[in-house]
């Protein structure tokens, strides 16, 4: 969002929230970190959003150079390691990162992955600068404070056809109307706040942008590659006490909804706004 309610937000409680609580660390009843734990956590995440293997084209990939910005448990990029691709990871959360690099152990692609955690606002001082074919992130730069210097970070690690991938949150959205309704009771000038605070299922995250199409093209551009293409996908559609105990029960006016009308609504009001760029 242009509201600028987050610039003074303290880094460090962006990490201390993400080590509370990794993101889709209870996406599996399993014991944390093994093999049917991280499957399951796979399983459940690509269930839950399809659109997501579709948007990273894992195995396009293959023999090429993929630099992750936020890679929290690693669940796409152990799937870009499995295609065959040679990872930089990086994120902010040492926490997340511990179960990303034990997730390369048990899958076996430790080879194919070097972690880096560190602030990727200052992505330069921690990361070897070297050309990448893919720099991907997925729902993550809108949680930083300052996402404008993530992406001006990264014109050093870019090349001429290069492509970059940026998942980020949409402001004209079913998630962000729910929010200001369920928890707002429509208190629309406090939006920014009330985002930030109900975004994820964990309560009381520090910082969450949300973006029109527009802004989040230039937030993108400021890398020095070109928007080629983006869409939006995603409303959650599952009742919230049934999906913690992993039953998939939706919400009853979803429930009614026929497909193809529920997948018209969430590609004009999906939460994900995903879009791909192009270096020239």
């Amino acid at each position: 969002m242009s509201a600028n309610i987050f610039r003074d937000t303290p880094i460090d409680s962006v990490r201390g929230y993400w080590d509370r609580r990794p993101c889709n660390l209870r996406h599996s009843p399993q014991a944390v970190g093994t093999r049917e734990y991280f499957d399951e956590v796979e399983a459940r995440k690509y269930f839950v959003e399809p659109h997501i293997p579709r948007f990273a084209e894992f195995d396009r990939w293959r023999g090429k150079k993929v630099l992750e910005i936020g890679c929290g448990i690693g669940t796409d990029t152990i799937n870009f390691a499995r295609a065959g691709a040679q990872v930089t990871a990086v994120d902010l959360s040492e926490k997340s990162q511990a179960l990303a690099k034990q997730r390369a152990q048990v899958f076996g692609v430790q080879d194919r992955i070097r972690f880096y955690a560190g602030n990727a606002e200052q992505l330069s001082t921690f990361v070897p600068v070297e050309p990448y074919d893919l720099v991907y992130s997925f729902g993550v730069i809108h949680h930083t404070p300052h996402p404008e210097r993530v992406m001006e970070q990264l014109r050093p690690y870019v090349h001429p056809g290069s492509t970059v991938k940026v998942m980020v949150y949409h402001r004209h959205s079913w998630k962000v109307l729910w929010i200001l309704l369920t928890y707002g009771k429509g208190q629309f000038w406090r939006l920014p706040e009330l985002v930030a605070t109900y975004s994820e299922a964990e309560t009381g995250c520090p910082v969450t942008y949300a973006y029109t199409p527009g802004e989040a093209r230039e937030l993108v551009e400021r890398c020095g590659a070109r928007v080629t293409d983006s869409f939006v996908d995603h409303i959650f559609p599952y009742r919230i006490p049934d999906y913690v105990q992993y039953r998939y029960v939706k919400v009853w006016y979803f429930r009614w909804l026929p497909t193809p009308v529920f997948r018209s609504l969430e590609q004009r009001l999906g939460w994900h706004l995903c879009v791909t760029a192009q270096v020239p």
